[in-house]
């Protein structure tokens, strides 16, 4: 594997599932792999679980770690023939090749604007790094996807469900803030391409990108769409249609221990108690967020032996 742009980039999500698993139980077994190689990590926004699980799976793997944070040191620059004559001080062009000279492996996390959709969709950050950078790039979310937590999301599944199709449902909730699209656009394509009976549920308005949901079922009622579920995934975003607003900030939509049922709760963190999720469901044995962020480090070793093997 040269890249972890997105899920496409894995050969097979079984595969890489069943792999993961498997470093949980040995996660030091192959160490002597990134002996003398480093990992530099790129932040435009702030980070938890990514940032640590990605430094322990390096870790893991017997890597050198580093971490900067974009916003804090200097302003790039992205857009080509442009007079640097603002804010700005270097150009991604030189940043990303100097930057490659430092790292074997580059990670990179950048959010959406939420403005302009044609801009984020193009992913701007992310492919100028993989155009410039001399290195493999790993996307640690990006404008519209997030692969490391999609494939945790993925484990968690296989090492929770009972059955050999579950029923998974992915549900929109409210949330103050307009929230990027990446999270839910990553869990519905590693869902399509699993063994599991798969649905959205989410207020009428609320439509995600078409290209990605495809022919996955929708509805907007969120009690049918709960009914036997084993696993439900709740999750806000902003409007699609009228990129990056709130048009819909219904609390009825919050999920309740009523609701949920028998269903195994999942979220990707962090998440507003009582608002997205009452503390009734976070605090009980239904939810599986902690065993989630714990899959975190596993899904980014996986990604990054597999990258490191191809080298």
């Amino acid at each position: 594997m040269k890249h972890y742009l997105t899920l496409n980039d894995l050969p097979s999500i079984q595969t890489a599932v069943q792999e993961a698993i498997a470093l949980k139980s040995e996660p030091y077994k192959h160490k002597k792999l990134g002996t003398q190689k480093t990992l530099v990590m790129l932040f435009f926004n702030a980070s938890l679980r990514t940032r640590l699980s990605t430094e322990k799976a390096a870790k893991h793997l017997g890597m050198e770690v580093t971490v900067l944070n974009v916003t804090d040191s200097w302003e790039l620059e992205f857009e080509s023939g442009g007079v640097m004559n603002l804010e700005t001080s270097e150009h991604v062009k030189e940043a990303a090749q100097v930057i490659s000279q430092y790292a074997d492996i580059l990670a990179v996390r950048a959010f959406p604007s939420l403005v302009n959709k044609t801009k984020d969709q193009s992913e701007w950050i992310l492919t100028s790094f993989v155009k410039y950078a001399t290195v493999p790039i790993v996307n640690m979310e990006s404008a519209t996807g997030h692969p490391l937590q999609a494939l945790a999301d993925a484990i968690t599944i296989e090492e929770l469900k009972t059955k050999k199709t579950p029923k998974v449902v992915l549900s929109w909730a409210p949330h103050p803030k307009a929230l990027p699209h990446a999270v839910p656009n990553s869990f519905i394509e590693i869902m399509q391409a699993s063994e599991v009976d798969f649905s959205i549920v989410h207020p009428e308005g609320y439509d995600l990108d078409p290209k990605i949901v495809k022919d996955t079922p929708v509805s907007y009622s969120q009690n049918d769409a709960l009914k036997s579920a084993d696993f439900v995934y709740v999750k806000n975003w902003s409007n699609y249609e009228a990129y990056g607003t709130i048009t819909s900030q219904d609390a009825s939509w919050m999920m309740t221990k009523e609701k949920l049922g028998t269903a195994t709760f999942m979220h990707c963190l962090p998440v507003r108690r009582n608002v997205v999720v009452e503390d009734a469901v976070l605090d009980s044995e239904q939810s599986a967020v902690i065993a989630q962020s714990n899959n975190r480090t596993y899904a980014a070793q996986l990604v990054l032996k597999k990258i490191l093997e191809n080298e």
